[in-house]
């Protein structure tokens, strides 16, 4: 889940993506291109200083961990609009898979 509780994060194993369902209306919110095979587990939320809310993940056939944007209804982060669904960082870490 996302930061909001609104968006259910999960990994599309086969074909490197993290899809975002919006739970309130059922609707796929965004599908999001990232690392070789995203774990499937439930990553991380926090608000990034540069993109604002972002959900991350590793991944458990790169050597990376995804931050991609989340979407908010908060008026604050509406200046990051542009950038929800997208992969915003990756961080490279010294192997791949997740603790």
């Amino acid at each position: 889940w996302d930061a909001s509780g609104r968006y259910f994060m999960v990994a599309a194993n086969a074909s490197n993506k993290v899809a975002a369902v919006d739970a309130k209306d059922g609707k796929l919110a965004g599908l999001t291109e990232v690392g070789k095979i995203p774990h499937p587990g439930r990553g991380a939320n926090f608000v990034h200083p540069e993109f604002g809310p972002v959900w991350s993940t590793g991944h458990l056939g790169d050597a990376v961990v995804s931050l991609i944007s989340t979407a908010s209804d908060d008026p604050k982060f509406a200046k990051y609009k542009a950038n929800n669904w997208k992969v915003v960082q990756e961080l490279k870490m010294p192997g791949a898979g997740n603790l």
